[in-house]
């Protein structure tokens, strides 16, 4: 047979009448028990066995299916008294100040009635939303009397979350009932409601739905005993309490004690349907925890959408501890053996494969590659046992899918939280290795923000050809670069990569044939021709650089150079790339670093994703091997070592600092400061004391870097931006500086002075949180303690941004989800209307672009030049 398409036009939300919830209950629930002492469900309790069952052993009493098999169904609980349902409070609220307390008409003219009318007509028929027309009605309709029957209003007040109060009288459940049945059906359409679906007065509840026991399963606990669901315990304390007030009602009890009752079931029926109401003290259980009832299941990041709708945990997929391996490619992850003789890939047995699958069979699931499950034509699973190996091989054909444990060459999803963009997931290719972490090239650590202080990540497996071919050719780690922020490599030399290429390039590099033969040999590169002769660093990098490529750059260590021309820098540090060789300059951050490297990016966007992995690959090994291993390289306190004379001058400037400060309190004291233009006198008192004690810290790290020359390690660190900066030498060296506190000098702590130590209204350096001592020295316990202000504002204000751009992000994801690129190239939401004409509104991908028209322009003359000499040859 042919299936029916069909297209849903339109949904209505209602609300369930008394009536519906009767005809579709299988039982009316009068007991507030659920099992007796055998453990049998008790007949209309709430475990009763027509509203389903969960044991695999017994039979619903309502559709004859076993446990697992039952969808379960409803039953009910009819009130002594009406009830508020608390999702609706508000609304009833609405339409109570809109409606007559008398007839029950809206409070409106018959006039605004008919305008009113054509409106919301109008956007029903067109599906718009007629929210603010509503707000409009809302407004309009708050008359002190009635335009229909002249009766005075009261204004009525919500006190959250249900109680309703007329004037100084609360309205009961059953008067706010009352009034709502009133309302005309012809009144309807003023207050939001669709007579079809919805009546107002369903809003106060008669008769509450009961979940099947599917919703709320008990568990038995290891000591045999019983433990229930929290909605089933909610639902026993309103049986209880809706019978003790039939009871009290029945024997004529005493007005105030029925009325107590009722207040108690109007609790327990609002914590039942939401236990974090304002205004109401959450249940709880015996234990103190408060109970997770409808709401709680529904609502946040741990409820039912965002839980288990939206995201779920998946099967294939694996989590540990990530470390390093320069050793890998940056294409590569190293996953355990452990991993990989667990996670299985479904591979479809042919004439071609079968003797290959066959050994997978005789592996088994205990030796690595082998297999864990087959999977017959008929879709039934068969797990390998040794026992049953002979046989499963014996009736292996083509049809059969046999799971087999993932082996070096599969492609695997790679992630780590928070994913934040593109490339916080990224295809990699498989390679087993021993022991239990995940291992990655240190190049791929910036896209994913990882480092290896305890980081975990998640690995994917593909299950499907179709998956695997996808994201072998998009989501591959070489396709990814080129970052989409900003079109400039993110993927890049880190850290010792940078130093070793700094010390490879440099001009005084020189290495015997045979020692440069055992660098290449050893970065896993092609051997070149022997030359012969000792070969320069710049001629060993240059082997991996492709032939066509020409560049002209500044390296970062040659950033202070203004004057400099690449003819006569004095660094060596003006790189030029002609035909693939490095002539000049240090390859450094700039070169091929994450975040600015020039020569990766040129070979990304004019040779490609391959070569431009390859060149990195082997770069970064260069590096390590041809440089950092061959000089030695480590960095100690004698690399932040100043002389004597040096230290005295540092100590004499802060002291001439010391005492410009004390100047400027002085004349602020002696109403001699003039105040800059738009500041208070205080302000201008505190910006040039932060100008001068900026200055002092500035003049100490000149003083400092005299003596900090490009054969110290911590310098060579510092300026080719593999890590850390001159500043923090200068802080470790000389002096720490101004610790501020939101944006200004510390100035909140005792009454009048920042700490007991200081005499009232000191605001000299010292007392304002001016750290003196450079961090080598020592801080003193003042001065260390306005660090740590500093310090824990760095804290504090860290963990609240990446809260509120987490939630951030978040709302954008789910304002923007709807919106697509279609194949002509426009952005459009669900509806099909156009966002934006081009994506981007220029249709351009920043990572397929390049920084400038002018680098494109300036890069083209070169090539034509180039090729024009080389044709003229």
């Amino acid at each position: 047979m042919k299936g029916i398409i069909k297209k849903v036009s339109e949904i209505d939300f209602g609300l369930m009448s008394p009536e519906v919830i009767r005809k579709m209950s299988v039982t009316k629930i009068v007991t507030p028990d659920t099992y007796d002492e055998d453990g049998y469900p008790i007949e209309s309790g709430l475990m009763d066995p027509r509203l389903g069952v969960i044991d695999p052993g017994l039979k619903c009493r309502t559709c004859g299916s076993k446990g697992g098999d039952c969808q379960g169904h409803f039953g009910h609980i009819n009130f002594a008294r009406p009830v508020i349902h608390v999702g609706f409070a508000d609304t009833i609220h609405k339409i109570l100040r809109s409606t007559c307390r008398k007839c029950g008409r809206v409070l409106l003219t018959d006039t605004e009635k008919l305008e009113y009318k054509d409106k919301l007509e109008e956007r029903i028929e067109n599906g718009e939303d007629i929210s603010k027309i509503l707000k409009q009605i809302h407004l309009a309709a708050k008359k002190e009397k009635c335009p229909h029957c002249e009766e005075e209003q009261i204004e009525i007040k919500i006190d959250k979350p249900i109680s309703l109060v007329e004037g100084t009288y609360k309205l009961t459940a059953s008067e706010v009932r009352e009034r709502l049945e009133m309302i005309p059906e012809e009144d309807y359409i003023f207050i939001g409601i669709n007579p079809k679906v919805a009546r107002p007065e369903w809003m106060v509840l008669t008769v509450l739905p009961v979940p099947p026991v599917t919703v709320r399963p008990s568990i038995t606990l290891e000591t045999g005993e019983r433990s229930e669901d929290d909605l089933t315990h909610k639902l026993v304390d309103i049986l209880r309490i809706n019978q003790r007030l039939k009871e009290n009602m029945e024997a004529g009890a005493p007005q105030l004690i029925v009325e107590d009752l009722w207040e108690l079931l109007q609790y327990h029926v609002t914590t039942y349907f939401d236990n974090e109401a304002s205004g109401v003290p959450p249940a709880r259980h015996r234990s103190g925890r408060p109970l997770k009832t409808l709401a709680q299941r529904l609502k946040g990041k741990e409820g039912r959408f965002r839980s288990n709708l939206a995201g779920k945990r998946v099967n294939f997929s694996a989590r540990t501890v990530i470390s390093p391996d320069p050793t890998l490619s940056i294409n590569e992850v190293g996953v355990p053996e452990m991993i990989a003789k667990e996670v299985t890939v479904p591979i479809a047995v042919t004439e071609w494969n079968m003797e290959k699958m066959k050994e997978y069979i005789n592996n088994g699931p205990d030796v690595h590659p082998g297999a864990n499950y087959i999977i017959r034509p008929d879709g039934r699973k068969i797990r390998v046992y040794d026992e049953t190996k002979e046989m499963v091989v014996e009736n292996l054909k083509p049809g059969y899918i046999v799971e087999r444990h993932i082996i070096d060459g599969d492609i695997v999803l790679f992630n780590r939280q928070p994913s934040l963009h593109r490339m916080s997931m990224m295809a990699h290719e498989v390679r087993v290795l021993p022991y239990k972490t995940f291992r990655l090239n240190l190049c791929v650590c910036p896209p994913y923000n990882a480092d290896f202080d305890g980081d975990e990540m998640n690995m994917h497996v593909f299950q499907t050809p179709e998956a695997r071919a996808e994201a072998n050719d998009i989501m591959k780690v070489q396709e990814h670069i080129l970052s989409p922020r900003y079109g400039g490599p993110i993927i890049g030399a880190i850290h010792d990569h940078i130093t070793g290429a700094y010390l490879l390039t440099h001009a005084s590099t020189v290495y015997p044939e045979d020692k440069a033969f055992q660098i290449i040999k050893r970065s896993k590169m092609e051997l070149p021709e022997s030359k012969g002769r000792d070969w320069t660093g710049k001629e060993i990098f240059s082997l991996l650089l492709p032939d066509k490529l020409n560049l002209i750059y500044k390296a970062e260590i040659c950033r202070k150079c203004e004057e400099c021309k690449h003819e006569n820098c004095e660094h060596d540090a003006y790189v030029v790339i002609s035909n693939g060789q490095l002539l000049q300059g240090v390859v450094d951050d700039k070169g091929y670093g994450s975040g600015s490297g020039k020569i990766l990016d040129s070979i990304v966007k004019q040779f490609g994703p391959s070569e431009a992995r390859y060149f990195l690959d082997h770069a970064t090994k260069l590096a390590v091997f041809g440089g950092v291993m061959q000089r030695g390289f480590t960095t100690g306190t004698a690399d932040e070592e100043i002389p004597k004379e040096a230290e005295e001058r540092i100590k004499e400037l802060l002291e001439k600092s010391d005492r410009k400060v004390e100047q400027l309190i002085q004349a602020y004291e002696d109403n001699e400061l003039e105040a800059l233009p738009g500041r208070s006198l205080r302000e201008t008192l505190e910006m040039k004391i932060m100008q001068v004690l900026g200055e002092a810290r500035d003049n100490t790290g000149v003083i400092a870097e005299r003596y900090f020359t490009t054969s110290n390690s911590a310098v060579i660190m510092a300026l080719t931006g593999a890590r850390g900066s001159m500043l923090n030498l200068t802080q470790i060296a000389t002096c720490v500086g101004q610790q501020a506190v939101r944006g200004g000098r510390i100035n909140r702590g005792y009454i009048n002075r920042t700490l007991p130590h200081f005499r009232k209204g000191d605001v000299g350096s010292k007392a304002s949180g001016f750290v003196h001592s450079s961090y080598k020295k020592g801080l003193d316990p003042l001065e260390f303690f306005f660090h740590a202000m500093g310090g824990r504002e760095g804290l504090v204000d860290t963990a609240i941004r990446t809260a509120q751009s987490g939630y951030m992000q978040r709302r954008l994801v789910n304002a923007l989800h709807d919106l697509s690129v279609h194949e002509d190239g426009t952005v459009r939401d669900n509806r099909g209307a156009i966002i934006q004409f081009k994506y981007g509104e220029d249709g351009i991908n920043p990572a397929k672009s390049d920084y400038g028209i002018v680098a494109n322009l300036d890069r083209l003359i070169e090539e034509m030049r180039l090729e024009a000499n080389s044709n003229a040859k």
